[in-house]
């Protein structure tokens, strides 16, 4: 069954900055907490009349007994700049929960999942993680600053690769209890590759060099695999087609088919598109 959507003005309850640019934000959105699923997003606008399209933002967190949604967002411009200068009691429009998530079912009790976000594809990991019934190994991909370590090391097993030398040298000589054996310097398939970590299923969501890698990893190791892509996007629900990606299906005519990822994604199954 299709979650519905819902416009709302939903208050902020909190904000805090995790991370350099990157900023977490707790939102009374009742309607959308109820039917979030994991690895859907929200469209958050502007309270500036001159910026017309909305923000996309990936669904981090939700709290169905007290109505709110946690969105984990990086600033990238003038829109999610202006978002990180709310404070408690300020409002901004919601439009959501939008486009299709994660199907939890594929990690049932008794199979492994590897959870795998590189960068601000992390947060989406968070809520998926606490959902699955089945064993969880998270994967996370970091650039030179970690985030996101504990939620994620609450729910399941956490390892870490980073692309920063230095901070893989501190991380290994430091032991906080937040991630399994050392900081791996390289990407989150050097990590897999080098913990010998294996699984039923593989949840990714990040930039598309990284899916792109991951992609082929699971259909040479024939691990069923979803992907959550990242794209720019303008209206959000599928009117625009502003955000295709290329299908891995074609029509009777052989014409490539595209999907469109705010509607059709943001989540596929990995055989279902060309990277």
């Amino acid at each position: 069954m299709t979650p519905k959507k819902t416009m709302l003005r939903a208050a902020v309850c909190s904000q805090e900055q995790i991370a350099d640019q990157i900023f977490s934000m707790w939102l009374q959105a009742d309607s959308i907490a109820a039917e979030a699923r994991p690895g859907q997003f929200v469209s958050v606008y502007s309270n500036d009349s001159g910026r017309l399209l909305p923000r996309p933002i990936s669904i981090c967190e939700t709290d169905k007994e007290k109505g709110r949604i946690r969105l984990v967002y990086r600033i990238a411009g003038k829109g999610t700049a202006e978002f990180s200068g709310c404070q408690a009691g300020d409002c901004l429009d919601l439009l959501g929960p939008l486009g299709n998530g994660y199907p939890p079912d594929c990690c049932q009790a008794g199979r492994t999942a590897i959870l795998i976000g590189g960068g601000i594809g992390i947060p989406p990991m968070v809520e998926l993680a606490k959902q699955l019934e089945g064993k969880v190994i998270a994967v996370a991909g970091y650039r030179d600053e970690l985030f996101l370590t504990d939620e994620l090391a609450q729910h399941g097993k956490l390892y870490v690769a980073v692309e920063d030398n230095d901070l893989c040298q501190k991380l290994q000589t430091v032991s906080d209890g937040n991630y399994c054996g050392t900081a791996v310097h390289g990407n989150v398939l050097d990590c897999i590759r080098e913990n010998h970590l294996n699984a039923d299923v593989i949840f990714a969501c990040g930039p598309t060099p990284m899916l792109r890698a991951i992609q082929t990893y699971a259909k040479e190791n024939h691990i069923e695999c979803w992907l959550s892509l990242e794209q720019r996007m303008a209206c959000g629900i599928g009117a625009c087609l502003a955000c295709v990606c290329e299908s891995a299906e074609t029509d009777a005519h052989s014409q490539v088919k595209n999907k469109r990822i705010c509607k059709e994604g943001p989540v596929f199954a990995a055989e279902e598109v060309v990277l």
